[in-house]
């Protein structure tokens, strides 16, 4: 077994810190609200640290889930961050969906303190943390990966190295351009069934069976027949990942008119108010129009 900290206990860190946990490990927890860390060490019997440099002393795994690039920095980098109190040898696992640049950033800030890095991000949304099934994209070398795969193995189904340090983000990135589409298409399509006056589950058990088949017309088509959004993976982080997407492609020279225009689409829904509506919620802007 290993000894582990976990970094920011949000909806998806807590479960996976707790899965850890579980499966046996030691685990050590850091998150900015102490009162949700002291919560989960009532729940999962571990410790909790003061600073992420004190979750971080001693771990062979550290493992971070937070918002964007500059959380990611403030709880990585500085006197109180993790790497101040890593051990040579030891492995930092970035499981923020986050960008490539950040990514081979901090991975060269732990290569001057002998310490592996692997972006990580997850997919899977909040059930998936909770039920232990995300899929895991890792970007990093061949021996941090041999470190943390068995580990990360507690919260994971699928776990893959993709490739260098940032081609994790840059696969979570191809992901959400996925997703992004396959939404939006399922929004119109549901919308134009009951515009048409069809029996909107009818149709989707007829076309779920074909072609048309997808994880969100699976999951998420009931709730959006009923007007049910209130749960889930929020507008407000698509668009957060999106703008990562986005610029990635600036870049690289990627043309996304898709994802650019579903981008706007999700940002007429921040403007009706459904920032933490589900992703799924792209469908109130069809029929407020």
């Amino acid at each position: 077994m290993a000894q582990v900290a976990f970094i920011g206990l949000g909806v998806m860190g807590y479960p996976m810190a707790g899965h850890l946990a579980r499966a046996g490990h030691q685990v050590r927890v850091y998150n900015r609200t102490e009162s949700k860390a002291q919560q989960w060490v009532e729940e999962y019997a571990g410790d909790y640290a003061a600073t992420p440099r004190e979750a971080a002393q001693g771990a062979e795994l550290v493992m971070i889930c937070v918002g964007n690039d500059d959380d990611l920095r403030t709880v990585v980098l500085g006197a109180d961050g993790a790497l101040a109190g890593m051990q040579t040898g030891a492995v930092l696992v970035d499981h923020t969906t986050a960008s490539a640049d950040v990514a081979r950033e901090l991975a060269a800030c732990a290569a001057e303190r002998g310490v592996g890095f692997l972006d990580a991000p997850v997919s899977g949304g909040q059930a998936g943390a909770q039920n232990g099934v995300l899929t895991i994209m890792l970007g990093g070398d061949a021996a941090s990966y041999a470190l943390a795969e068995p580990v990360i193995g507690a919260y994971a189904r699928m776990a893959r190295l993709m490739g260098p340090v940032g081609s994790g983000q840059l696969t979570k990135m191809v992901n959400q351009i996925c997703i992004a589409g396959v939404v939006q298409g399922l929004a119109e399509a549901l919308h134009f069934a009951q515009c048409a006056e069809l029996d909107g589950q009818a149709v989707i058990d007829v076309i779920s069976k074909g072609a048309a088949q997808s994880w969100q017309m699976e999951n998420r088509h009931k709730t959006m027949l009923a007007g049910e959004f209130d749960f889930g993976f929020a507008v407000d982080w698509m668009r957060k990942d999106l703008s990562i997407v986005l610029q990635e492609a600036r870049q690289n020279g990627a043309q996304l008119p898709m994802a650019a225009l579903v981008d706007q689409f999700y940002a007429d829904v921040q403007r009706m108010g459904g920032g933490r509506w589900d992703t799924s919620s792209l469908l109130t802007r069809l029929k407020a129009r």
